[in-house]
């Protein structure tokens, strides 16, 4: 793989993890919410993951770039699982008043893209 492209690819996978935090923070300061705020930072790290694999990948950066994708679905999963279960509680209620269902098609739903629901 030519010297260049790692250089460019490297740098940029950089640049894009910087603008993620950038990003996330602002996302967080606009909507007070935790959850679109860290889908964004999470987002975005995964795209500069994605930089860092056209380069020259070596099994360190496959397992961080794997890793950081599962923990974005991990997160994104449980923040949907929260929000549903306070959408469920009643207003002055101490907590939900009925169990929230457990979802039938994990897989499906890890692997859904949030913007497709």
């Amino acid at each position: 793989m030519s010297s260049t492209l790692v250089a460019v690819t490297g740098a940029m996978s950089q640049v894009v993890a910087a603008i993620a935090v950038v990003s996330g923070g602002l996302a967080l300061a606009v909507t007070r919410r935790p959850g679109p705020a860290l889908g964004v930072l999470l987002d975005l790290l995964v795209a500069a993951g994605l930089l860092r694999l056209v380069g020259d990948p070596d099994w360190q950066t496959i397992a961080v770039t794997g890793t950081v994708v599962a923990l974005r679905h991990l997160i994104s999963y449980g923040l949907r699982l929260g929000e549903r279960s306070l959408e469920e509680t009643p207003r002055g209620a101490p907590g939900p008043t009925t169990r929230p269902r457990p979802p039938r098609d994990i897989v499906g739903r890890l692997l859904r893209p949030a913007w497709r629901r």
